[in-house]
């Protein structure tokens, strides 16, 4: 079996792919409603997700910060769960070869980490990179999510239709491996979906569709996500008649619609716009948790 650094092993042979997409989404770094988590979950899902490569987690994971858990069932220890990171095999439903790079963002190393997933890449002749993530936002619960992009590469900006934002923020190690791919003639792109920020703590099914549409613009793959879409509409049901019993929640929600509907549909400029009291967001939040709560 072929090794590309010791911080890494092959689980499998080497397989031949031709022209894989390599999909990363690495929990630890901003992903609002677990909204990029749950659209890599249908990818791996669809697409009948096989490990091929394991990263060292001596090298890459910190314990005392992402502690392993224990399965103690009456005095009987008789599971110890580990954190990994892991490049997996899969196949969107045109039969097109996937590599699924998943598990805990690296605590350290993260150039030794750019590098061996780099030469992985290469060594399995990966066509384009898209990493996944979602961000809370001011936007109305009863409008499509907005999707926007990042990119080292001016023409791969060209190539799709999301917005471009201008704002300067602490990175996560997906905008490593885009410089990465970059530097190694391999386009790189991050897609990022809007998340209502009044329900930025809890799933939210539409961005993940969204992020699931927008991976098939960028790249041509196709995933249905089909139980994610039928969540879409159950929870946009919820959310309605939450809103709908209170004035206040409802004059925030029309605002949200107004500046979504008279915003540029490229640019973002991270303005929530005058007189949003986001105050009203975090009490819809609280109420609409505890009404969710209730219906159980």
């Amino acid at each position: 079996m072929a090794r590309s650094d010791d911080s890494m092993r092959w689980l499998a042979p080497v397989p031949d792919l031709a022209e894989p997409v390599l999909v990363v989404m690495l929990t630890g770094w901003i992903d609002a409603g677990g909204s990029a988590h749950a659209a890599v979950a249908a990818i791996e899902d669809e697409g009948g997700a096989s490990p091929i490569v394991e990263f060292d987690d001596d090298v890459y994971v910190d314990y005392r910060a992402r502690r392993p858990t224990m399965e103690l069932r009456e005095g009987l220890h008789s599971v110890l769960e580990w954190e990994r990171i892991t490049l997996s095999i899969a196949h969107d439903q045109t039969g097109r070869d996937v590599l699924v790079l998943a598990g805990p963002e690296p605590d350290m190393a993260w150039h030794r980490f750019t590098r061996a997933v780099g030469e992985v890449a290469t060594q399995l002749g990966v066509r384009q990179m898209v990493h996944l993530g979602a961000y809370p936002f001011a936007v109305p619960h009863t409008r499509s999510p907005r999707l926007s992009v990042s990119s080292p590469s001016q023409d791969v900006l060209s190539r799709v239709s999301f917005l471009r934002s201008s704002i300067d923020v602490p990175a996560g190690v997906a905008a490593a491996l885009e410089r990465e791919m970059h530097d190694r003639s391999v386009p790189a792109l991050g897609i990022w979906a809007q998340v209502p920020h009044y329900i930025s703590g809890m799933s939210y099914p539409a961005a993940s569709v969204a992020l699931l549409d927008g991976l098939r613009e960028a790249t041509g793959l196709v995933f249905d996500g089909a139980t994610l879409r039928s969540e879409v509409l159950i929870q946009g049901q919820r959310l309605d008649q939450l809103v709908a019993g209170n004035a206040e929640h409802e004059q925030m929600l029309e605002q949200l619609e107004q500046i979504y509907d008279a915003s540029d549909d490229t640019i973002s400029t991270f303005d929530v716009g005058p007189g949003l009291e986001m105050r009203s967001g975090d009490e819809l939040a609280e109420e609409l948790q505890q009404f969710l709560r209730d219906q159980d």
